[in-house]
């Protein structure tokens, strides 16, 4: 078992309950902690047999870019996209970071955190 972490993927996105959220947007932050057997590609060196980390990090943008009410929703769409695309993760824990949030209050960020694993 491996672990490939992604950290700080830095997107604008506009995601929000309220309407200017959606409106103007904001900055995210988004952390990907993804595990997985990496044994094969030590020993082969290929691409094929380990998880692709420009394909982790394409989902996470293509997900953000698509507007939500909840981060909540959002962060399931990256579990499940990754779960359908990247056969050999068995594990993903990914963060989303809403960063300056509007709550009124001097907050630097609000963060969730999902985390799913493969059904064997």
């Amino acid at each position: 078992m491996g672990l490939i972490k992604l950290e700080n993927i830095r997107v604008y996105a506009y995601h929000g309950c309220l309407k200017e959220e959606t409106i103007i947007g904001s900055d995210y932050r988004v952390d990907l902690d993804v595990k997985g057997d990496l044994k094969l590609s030590t020993q082969t060196d290929d691409l094929k047999d380990t998880i692709d980390y420009v394909l982790l990090n394409n989902i996470v943008k293509e997900e953000m870019s698509q507007a939500s009410k909840l981060l909540e929703t959002v962060a399931q769409r990256i579990l499940n996209r990754i779960f359908k695309e990247a056969l050999k993760v068995d594990k993903v824990t990914v963060s989303i970071s809403k960063i300056n949030p509007p709550i009124g209050g001097d907050v630097e960020m609000v963060t969730i955190k999902m985390t799913k694993r493969r059904k064997k």
